[in-house]
């Protein structure tokens, strides 16, 4: 079957206080792999990224891995950013992550881009708005383009998007002092 890349080319964001804006990102995907289409995921800021030895991989990246059209690559120091402690290592990163995700997107080989936690980096003041802004005005005109993160709207980079997703908790186990548990967070 014959894929239609000319009906590709939308702007998808997945914000919000809520678990699962990175989970609606990989479903979107799984079922655009499932169908032949490449998808890149770039993940910013992600603890640990560069040290993930085989078994610390995340499960949902692990099961998107098997098919031969998802790639990705992780982004982090391996520490959490915490403000006025570590400011300028996280900024590099980002920059870093930016860099790389800039590549990805003029890249002919990938159908969708996932830029995971990018609005966060954002919301933080790691990264520009207008950097974000940018990204989406310059795309490829048939590249999908997937933006999670960030509790807060930013309004800017919203009125480019296609669809706007506000993922909100109304009730979580962490707040009844549940963590996370492997396999199912994370």
């Amino acid at each position: 079957m014959e894929l239609d890349k000319s009906k590709l080319g939308l702007v998808q964001i997945f914000y919000g206080n809520g678990k699962g804006k990175t989970t609606s990102a990989l479903g979107t995907a799984l079922r655009a792999s499932g169908n032949g289409y490449s998808v890149h995921l770039v993940q910013f800021m992600k603890n640990g990224a560069s040290s993930l030895k085989e078994d610390q991989i995340p499960g949902e990246i692990k099961a998107l891995s098997k098919f031969p059209t998802f790639t990705y690559k992780r982004f982090g120091l391996g520490d959490w950013y915490k403000r006025g402690k570590n400011d300028e290592a996280h900024k590099l990163n980002v920059k870093e992550t930016y860099d790389y995700l800039l590549n990805s997107v003029n890249n002919n080989n990938y159908d969708i881009i996932i830029a995971d936690e990018i609005l966060y980096a954002v919301q933080l003041g790691l990264l520009e708005e207008e950097k974000v802004i940018d990204l989406i005005k310059n795309k490829p005109k048939n590249k999908e383009l997937i933006l999670t993160g960030s509790h807060i709207p930013l309004l800017n980079i919203f009125q480019l998007a296609d669809l706007v997703t506000e993922i909100k908790k109304i009730k979580h186990p962490y707040d009844s002092g549940i963590i996370a548990r492997k396999g199912l967070e994370y």
